[in-house]
């Protein structure tokens, strides 16, 4: 999952078609966890999966690594957390879609924009205003009222998925204010360092797992490298359009609609049905996420 959000600055040209690509990503992204449950079904891990497919995505940018290496060598110490923060939210982001119910986990992932302003806040001293501390506060609650544990009477993780949405969550943010770091640094170079980021973490989880090679049939080997060529390199090659031919406010709203597709598909595809409690903390967290996508913009 690759959102540079800081690539955002070019003119509104191709309005229409920027739109286009963005509800097409969020589309796919809301979609991503079904064929990744497939996988898994055929006897391929997530962790695998993630492999597979961004190997295949990776291997495609070696030129660029190449062409562009005084530049990775100028950066290397930025852009290789850059490569962390993106294989740690890419692998657990894709474990947790198959271990917990997938719109809980979406959700969850969602506090990403408030681990980002404080990142800002913190790493880049970026300043804080009220209306931003009080969309902090909407998403706290909301993430209070998703974790609320009747048992021990206070708010805690449900289980490995919720730790794994989290962490992929507070990554993620790490991820969007290390790219707004290395701002100088052209798309394709962060683009295929967060691709071999997934790629090294994925195989340093599947070492310390000691994770056989899987004995799936070539069918699934050959979608999970199928998933990356099509669905990996489409998905960002249409997210990174659309967030450079707009304002990062509008690509931030446009990118909800991922859990529209991800509810509607979770519903027709899955016996998955959220509680109360759970619609009410994903609902503040959801209005969390517009609220800081209208801070920016009228920040700019």
């Amino acid at each position: 999952m690759v959102y540079d959000h800081a690539m955002n600055t070019s003119k509104p040209t191709h309005h229409r078609l920027a739109i286009a690509c963005l509800l097409f990503s969020a589309s796919m992204w809301g979609l991503i966890w079904y064929p990744i449950r497939l996988l898994e079904d055929a006897g391929m891990s997530a962790v695998w999966s993630s492999l597979v497919m961004y190997l295949a995505a990776g291997l495609l940018v070696i030129p660029v690594l190449w062409r562009q290496y005084h530049v990775i060598s100028q950066h290397f110490k930025d852009l290789m957390i850059l490569a962390i923060a993106a294989g740690v939210t890419n692998v657990t982001f894709l474990v947790a879609l198959t271990e917990g119910e997938v719109m809980r986990v979406m959700l969850l992932f969602y506090l990403s924009p408030l681990w980002t302003v404080l990142l800002g806040r913190w790493w880049l001293k970026e300043k804080l205003s009220l209306a931003a501390i009080i969309m902090l506060l909407i998403a706290m609650s909301g993430s209070i009222v998703m974790l609320w544990n009747k048992d021990i009477g206070w708010p805690w993780p449900h289980g490995v998925a919720d730790w794994l949405a989290l962490t992929a969550s507070i990554a993620f943010s790490i991820n969007n204010v290390q790219a707004r770091k290395l701002g100088t640094v052209s798309m394709s170079v962060k683009t295929s360092i967060v691709w071999w980021g997934v790629v090294i973490t994925s195989v340093l989880v599947l070492l310390a797992q000691q994770s056989p090679v899987p004995d799936s049939a070539i069918s699934a080997w050959l979608g999970a490298w199928l998933l990356g060529w099509v669905a990996i390199v489409a998905m960002t090659v249409a997210v990174l359009y659309g967030v450079a031919s707009m304002p990062v406010y509008k690509s931030s709203v446009i990118m909800l609609f991922e859990l529209v597709v991800a509810a509607m598909a979770t519903w027709w595809l899955t016996n998955e049905a959220m509680s109360q409690q759970e619609w009410l903390g994903g609902g503040l967290i959801l209005l969390a996420a517009y609220g800081v996508a209208r801070t920016e913009m009228k920040s700019d």
